[in-house]
């Protein structure tokens, strides 16, 4: 599932295609919104919630979307139609004189009152890459948890942004045992985790993630840690349906 660094990525794509323009084309290939026109409305913007965008029309609507595993917003010029257009999973067609975007394998799709917004995210705690992010309430939620601490981390509710992976980096960086209760982390551990994934977040949108190093523990299963050489190993965080895998350092992390 894509995480709070490329969908803020993709915002900013989809921000900068079309907003300020009317919508030429408008194909909501979704059940509840087939009907739906949303031709000459104008794009004012088009943002993050964690994982979640919204795009905000001047009429008072809100498209929003959701990734999920296998989602994407893709950009073309208008003058180049793609073939895209004509797949069955394409949920979603918006286009302007000179942009269209393309909403591939979408996991949600929703048209409400921009007042109405926080019928669907309002239930998301501080985003990590947006405008509310708040270290202390990220650790008071995460300790106020009754999940495994890295559980806690993924459940949006407490902080908005993080997935399996950099989840996983920022246990490491810190140390922590990802199946430790939250519960039972001191508070400044939990403040100082919390930053941590802030810091990494905003690294990963601004380029300085080394990709030439690549990640310390996600997805390199059984290659020698690089702090302290341990082979990295994964487990099942979670329950069922949420369970997912998550990548640590025995020893690092003990």
């Amino acid at each position: 599932m894509p995480e709070g660094d490329a969908v803020w990525r993709t915002a900013r794509r989809l921000h900068g295609a079309l907003a300020g323009q009317p919508l030429t084309r408008s194909d909501l290939r979704w059940p509840s919104l087939a009907t739906a026109d949303l031709r000459g409305a104008t794009t004012l913007e088009v943002v993050p919630r964690g994982k979640h965008l919204l795009h905000r029309l001047d009429t008072g609507l809100t498209l929003h979307s959701h990734l999920r595993m296998d989602g994407s917003w893709r950009v073309w010029e208008t003058t180049d139609p793609p073939r895209a257009f004509r797949a069955h999973t394409v949920r979603a067609v918006l286009a302007t004189a000179q942009s269209t975007a393309v909403g591939d394998s979408l996991g949600m799709l929703d048209l409400v009152r921009t007042a109405d917004e926080h019928r669907l995210v309002g239930h998301l705690g501080p985003d990590l890459l947006g405008p509310d992010w708040d270290a202390a309430e990220a650790a008071r939620r995460l300790a106020a948890s009754p999940d495994a601490l890295g559980a806690a981390l993924l459940d949006q509710s407490n902080l908005a942004g993080l997935g399996t992976m950099w989840t996983a980096e920022a246990l490491f960086a810190q140390g922590l045992d990802p199946w430790r209760p939250a519960v039972d982390v001191p508070a400044a551990e939990l403040r100082a985790l919390a930053e941590r994934a802030h810091r990494i977040l905003r690294a990963a949108i601004t380029s300085r993630f080394d990709a030439r190093r690549g990640h310390a523990v996600y997805r390199r299963l059984r290659h020698p840690c690089r702090r302290c050489g341990t082979p990295i190993t994964a487990g099942t965080i979670g329950d069922a349906p949420r369970a997912r895998t998550l990548f640590f350092c025995p020893s690092c992390q003990a």
